[in-house]
C-alpha cells in the first residue's frame, strides 16, 4: 500500500503490539518481571535452551518469536550484508548522525524519550542500536549461535512495557505510546533515512544494495512487532510513506533540541582533542538540512562549508577500493576495525543488556557497481 492518507495513518496511532503488549502485562500483574530479567541475562544466543523457571507468559512469547518470518529471501538477506560490510562505517556515521536527530525531529518521539530518561543517556541509546544492527548483519544471524534474534525479542518486550507505563502513569496524551505509525517511522529513520544520508555523503551504492538493506528491515520490523500488512513493500512506497509521516508530525521541540545537544558532546567526548569538534553538529546539519537543523538548534560553524568536501573523499576512497578485490577486501577490513572501535567506545567494551524496565526512572572482494542507485522522489501526496 502507498495511499497513506491521514485516516490510515490515523488508525495505525491506535494500534500496538498485542503479542508483546499481553506478555508484558502478565509478566507484571504476576509480580514477575524481576525474576524475568535476571534469567533473561543469561538467554542472549538462538538455539539456546530457554532458561528454567521463566514464567509461562514469557516462555510462550519467546517461543512464538524464536524464528524469522517463513517467507524470508535469504539470498536479498545476504545481498544486505554484503552492503553492509561494503559500507559499514558510512553506515555507522548515517545512523548516528542522520537517522538519530532525524528521530528528534519529531517531537512526540523526543518527548517519549525524555519519559523514559533516555535523554540522560545519549550513550547507552547509541550503543544499544549499534549493537542491534551489528547483531542483524553478522553472518548466521538467524542460525543458532546468532546474537540478533534474542536481542530483538527483548527490545519488543522493552517496547511494550513503555507502552504500559506511560499508559498506566497518564504520562501520554495518546491511547497508545509507541505506536504502530511511530514503529513504522522509526523503520524509516534506520532503512531509508540512512540510505538517502549514503546519497548526500556521495557514497555509491547500487539499486539492488539499497533495495536489499531495505528488504533486511523490513524483516526486522516484523521481529520487532510491526504488523507486516502495513510495512511498505518497497523504497518508493517507503518514501509514500516516509513523506507522510514526517509531514504529519515533524517540528522543533525543546526535547528534541535537548537531545542533539547531548549527542553532540557524546561524540566530541569520542574525539580525542577538540580541534574537530566543530564537525560532529556540521555533519548532522549537512546530513538532514538546514531547517530541521535549526529546529534541533544545532549550531553553526566555518566547517559547515569544510564537511561538503566529503563526497569528494569518499570518491576518492571508492576509487581505490575500484583497484582491485584485495583493495576492496582492506578498505571493508578497516571500515569493520573502524565500526567496532566506535561500538567498543559507547559500551566501554561491555555487552548492553535489554531488560524490561519496572519503572521509568532515570533511566570479501566485492566488484565495483555498475550503476548508482538515487533516492526515490519525494511523495506528491505529502501535505
Amino acid at each position: 500500500m502507498d495511499d497513506y492518507t491521514d485516516e490510515y495513518m490515523d488508525g495505525l496511532r491506535l494500534k500496538g503490539d498485542p503479542l508483546a503488549d499481553a506478555t508484558v502485562d502478565a509478566l507484571f500483574t504476576g509480580g514477575e518481571v524481576g525474576r524475568f530479567n535476571t534469567l533473561m541475562r543469561w538467554f542472549t544466543t538462538s538455539g539456546q535452551a530457554l532458561p528454567e523457571g521463566l514464567p509461562d507468559a514469557a516462555r510462550d512469547y519467546l517461543e512464538a518469536t524464536t524464528t524469522p518470518p517463513d517467507w524470508v529471501d535469504w539470498g536479498v538477506m545476504e545481498q544486505a550484508r554484503q552492503f553492509f560490510i561494503d559500507n559499514n562505517v558510512h553506515i555507522s556515521t548515517a545512523l548516528s548522525f542522520a537517522a538519530m536527530p532525524a528521530c528528534y525531529v519529531i517531537p512526540h518521539v523526543s518527548r517519549l524519550l525524555s519519559a523514559t530518561h533516555s535523554l540522560d543517556y545519549p550513550a547507552r541509546r547509541m550503543a544499544e542500536t549499534g549493537q542491534f544492527t551489528v547483531y542483524l548483519m553478522q553472518p548466521g544471524a538467524f542460525e543458532a549461535g546468532g546474537r540478533f534474534l534474542p536481542a530483538a525479542q527483548k527490545v519488543r518486550l522493552l517496547h511494550a512495557s513503555i507502552r504500559r507505563h506511560l499508559r498506566q502513569e497518564g504520562r501520554w496524551p495518546e491511547p497508545v505510546p509507541i505506536c504502530q505509525e511511530d514503529m513504522l517511522g522509526g523503520l524509516m529513520m534506520f532503512s531509508l533515512q540512512v540510505l538517502d544520508a549514503l546519497h548526500r555523503m556521495g557514497v555509491h551504492i547500487t539499486p539492488q544494495g539499497a533495495e536489499a538493506y531495505y528488504y533486511a528491515w523490513r524483516v526486522v520490523g516484523v521481529i520487532l512487532g510491526c504488523d507486516p500488512e502495513t510495512i511498505p513493500a518497497d523504497l518508493q512506497a517507503a518514501r509514500h510513506f516516509s513523506d507522510q509521516y514526517m509531514t504529519r508530525h515533524m517540528g522543533p521541540s525543546p526535547e528534541g533540541a535537548h537531545l542533539t545537544r547531548q549527542l553532540i558532546e557524546m561524540y566530541e567526548q569520542v574525539v580525542p582533542g577538540t580541534l574537530l569538534d566543530p564537525v560532529v553538529p556540521a555533519l548532522i546539519r549537512y546530513l538532514i538540512g538546514d531547517t530541521p537543523a535549526d529546529w534541533l538548534e544545532v549550531p553553526r560553524s566555518r566547517w559547515d562549508s569544510v564537511i561538503k568536501i566529503g563526497p569528494a573523499l569518499l570518491g576518492a576512497l571508492e576509487r581505490f577500493e575500484d583497484r582491485g578485490p584485495w583493495a576492496a577486501q582492506l578498505s571493508d577490513r578497516l571500515g569493520h576495525l573502524v565500526t567496532m572501535l566506535e561500538l567498543s567506545s559507547l559500551t566501554r567494551g561491555r555487552v548492553m543488556h535489554y531488560a524490561i524496565p519496572q519503572e521509568l526512572r532515570a533511566d570479501f572482494g566485492v566488484p565495483a557497481p555498475t550503476a548508482r542507485w538515487t533516492p526515490p522522489p519525494p511523495s506528491h501526496k505529502a501535505r
